[in-house]
């Protein structure tokens, strides 16, 4: 189980180790975005900081209409599970997002009143 934590809005928000391409760990705290159905979104300037490798370049429906992407191959730590994951990257991305992919094997529990947010697996 993973405890997350509510934003001052009441943005979900959970933490997450990222592993940059030296191995070096770095914990961040990430937004569950439910529009994004991918696994992870940042600014460009996040992932070339990581060295995370580059891909291609991808046509995505935004809320704005549709945007080229690039696509990078990124490594996270969520439940302390290594995996690779592919990264959608753009400028001007102010928080490093989770998608709904993450919730295919785990269950999102949250209950703001109570001030319960938890993922937890299936």
């Amino acid at each position: 189980m993973i405890p997350g934590f509510f934003g001052s809005k009441g943005e979900l928000f959970f933490e997450m180790e990222l592993v940059a391409a030296d191995g070096s760990i770095i914990t961040v705290n990430v937004l569950l975005d439910t529009g994004f159905t991918d696994f992870l979104a940042m600014d460009i300037q996040d992932a070339e900081s990581l060295g995370w490798r580059y891909l291609k370049k991808q046509e995505m429906k935004t809320a704005r209409g549709e945007s080229l992407f690039d696509i990078y191959e990124g490594t996270a730590i969520f439940e302390g599970q290594e995996m690779q994951v592919p990264v959608v990257v753009g400028d001007g991305i102010p928080e490093i997002l989770i998608g709904l992919s993450w919730l295919e094997n785990r269950r999102l529990v949250v209950d703001r009143k109570a001030g319960i947010l938890t993922l937890e697996s299936i």
